[in-house]
């Protein structure tokens, strides 16, 4: 039987992590994973999704060569040799991966991982039985277990993902060839980056978002600029649209489904429908009910270490829900290891998470929104500078978008930082740590920005707080 001081169930971007990190601590450590290591971020969703970005942006650059004075002719794109290019990233960061394994000495076993129940009188009270990808039966015994299951695409309920004429994200990464257009039901931050990928591939893309904005968890200001890029962009935007699954029709090689509109109904026909509507938690299957473990509204309950309702347990990702993004997991997983040595880890502060959308134009925010920050009581006061005054978004060709600072009024603490445009989700980064050192809007409009940067954006931002902007 093989013994181990950690289990991990699910091999991606959040159990791998925590497995080099338990490895590192002197733990011996193994992995349960039923497909490939690196779980969605690397094979279905963050990697493959920003290398089709990539190529987007450049097919879309080249498009506009001349503007940079550069004359190129018989400018076209060869779909195939996009996905190919996709797919040799992806495996190399699988090979980098699985290299970490074998240097770590964290043993993987591939196969479909069981929770049985536990004897508490044992030393290794966690059991798993591992149905391998070799139609083997294996064991294994742990002090601990860390849940790192992942979620899956979420669908309405009525709207069928046949991976055809209705698909999700992952079944988009797949394509083999381009639809002709594409509604994409769900305009938050997976409908915003396929619309641009679709968009700048010459697709006619027309979102359907239920809120009365997209990326409705963003600074409504942010939403606002993203729009007016989108719909310059030729991206046809519908809010408000409450989509009547039910509806769906698929004739002659084309699928429609109508939608709620200010109390009318309207009809929505394309080659496929891209459903972006938010993933699910894995949490069935694989015997969470042979332990205490507490479910609460589709997610695992845990406490600030990660821990669950059941000792032995530890969740994280997007399996105990909050914000599902890959970074996030990976924290988590250092917090749960680091409890488990016997450490006392920070609690991860959601204010101090940066989060990105990779489209074009690129947006990234740290902290409070401006209502959030009103919503909590705060006297609020914000600096905004759009890129369109630096000189090097010029240089870049660029201008879209801009930096807003929200800070309180009463000490000049600052509060959030979010920003639409060229490269913001490289530059978020100093914003986070600035919140992290408790740091004043007057700070850092004091810091030296390089010129040209775009960095400057956020210096002239944080200046603007105060009215000391210079190029306002």
């Amino acid at each position: 039987m093989n013994t181990f001081d950690l289990v991990i169930l699910g091999g991606g971007t959040g159990g791998y992590v925590a497995a080099i990190r338990a490895s590192q601590m002197g733990l011996s450590v193994a992995i349960v994973e039923k497909n490939k290591l690196g779980g969605t971020c690397l094979h279905a969703g963050c990697i493959p999704s920003k290398a089709l970005l990539r190529s987007a942006e450049v097919f879309h650059t080249a498009k506009k060569a001349n503007e940079f004075g550069i004359n190129i002719s018989n400018i076209d794109y060869d779909f195939s040799a996009i996905m190919s290019r996709k797919n040799k990233i992806v495996d190399q960061l699988h090979k980098g991966v699985q290299h970490l394994m074998k240097i770590g000495k964290i043993q993987v076993f591939e196969g479909f991982g069981t929770i049985e129940k536990k004897d508490e009188s044992e030393e290794h009270p966690v059991c798993i039985k591992v149905a391998t990808n070799q139609n083997e039966t294996t064991k294994i015994t742990a002090k601990k277990c860390i849940i790192a299951t992942g979620s899956r695409p979420r669908s309405l309920p009525g709207l069928e993902i046949d991976g055809n004429f209705v698909i999700t994200s992952e079944e988009a990464l797949q394509l083999e060839k381009l639809p002709n257009s594409m509604i994409i039901v769900g305009g938050g931050v997976i409908g915003i980056e396929w619309a641009s990928i679709l968009n700048d591939f010459g697709v006619e893309v027309t979102v359907l978002e239920y809120a009365p904005r997209i990326i409705p968890t963003e600074d409504v200001e942010i939403s606002k600029e993203m729009l007016r890029c989108m719909k310059k962009r030729g991206v046809k935007v519908i809010t408000g649209a409450k989509v009547l699954s039910e509806t769906v029709l698929i004739e002659n090689d084309k699928v429609s489904i109508q939608a709620e509109v200010k109390e009318a109904i309207q009809t929505y026909t394309a080659e496929q429908i891209l459903v972006s509507v938010g993933r699910l938690a894995n949490i069935e299957g694989f015997g969470i009910e042979n332990t205490d473990i507490v479910i609460d509204r589709g997610t695992i309950s845990v406490n600030g270490m990660m821990q669950t309702s059941d000792e032995s347990f530890y969740a994280i990702g997007d399996v105990v829900g909050g914000l599902q993004l890959a970074h996030v997991a990976s924290h988590e997983g250092i917090i749960a290891v680091e409890h488990i040595a016997g450490n006392s880890p920070h609690v991860l502060q959601n204010e101090l998470v940066p989060k990105c959308i990779y489209s074009r134009p690129e947006c990234s925010n740290v902290g409070l929104t401006e209502e959030a920050a009103i919503d909590k009581g705060y006297k609020v006061k914000t600096g905004k500078f759009f890129f369109r005054a630096i000189g090097k978004a010029m240089v870049y060709g660029e201008t879209d978008g801009f930096v807003k600072f929200v800070s309180d009024a009463d000490t000049g603490a600052l509060l959030g930082v979010h920003m639409i445009g060229p490269h913001v989700t490289d530059m978020i980064t100093e914003a986070e740590l600035a919140l992290l050192l408790k740091a004043t809007s007057y700070q850092i409009g004091q810091m030296i920005h390089p010129h040209p940067s775009l960095t400057e954006a956020i210096g002239e931002a944080a200046l603007a707080v105060d009215g000391l902007a210079i190029h306002n």
